[in-house]
């Protein structure tokens, strides 16, 4: 019988700080639009507006501040010779195994939050209806040997990818 167990690594301790700021921008255009409406209503204290903004701001702290913590605890990551295995999911729960000779591409994504804290995504393409294997929030220096260490694995793997 084989067991299998959670990925060794986990992503950076800034993607805690990634996933909030993410959040966060969430939440803007909705709070937003409750200003508006405020505005354009003119009655700032009535029950819907109160009951609304009150909601919004608990929705917003547990997306923003609990989320964060909840899905760095749960992510995570590792590369054997053999295959590329991701846990992933604050609730819904995803693990991924990608054997190394279904490797296609192996890519590094960085956005502009990404570049700010200094993160990398490093994104496996194989030949999957499953789709790419993502690995997310890496520090820079971690998914650039993340990409070589896979590339230089792929290379000595025989196989068609297919």
């Amino acid at each position: 019988m084989i067991t299998m167990t959670d990925p060794a690594w986990r992503p950076s301790p800034r993607a805690r700080q990634l996933w909030a700021i993410n959040a966060s921008l969430m939440w803007v255009p909705l709070f937003i639009a409750q200003l508006v409406w405020a505005v354009i209503d003119g009655k700032w204290t009535t029950w819907p507006h109160v009951a609304v903004f009150a909601a919004s701001v608990v929705f917003a702290a547990v997306h923003i501040v609990v989320v964060p913590v909840w899905r760095y605890r749960v992510h995570r990551w590792e590369i054997s010779d053999t295959a590329v295995y991701t846990l992933t999911g604050w609730f819904d729960q995803e693990r991924r195994i990608a054997p190394i000779s279904r490797v296609q591409t192996v890519d590094t994504e960085r956005g502009p939050i990404d570049r700010m804290l200094g993160l990398s995504t490093v994104t496996v393409t194989t030949a999957s209806s499953a789709g790419a294997v993502k690995i997310t929030a890496l520090d820079k220096d971690v998914a650039d040997r993340t990409v070589a260490q896979l590339t230089e694995i792929a290379g000595r793997t025989w196989g068609d990818a297919t």
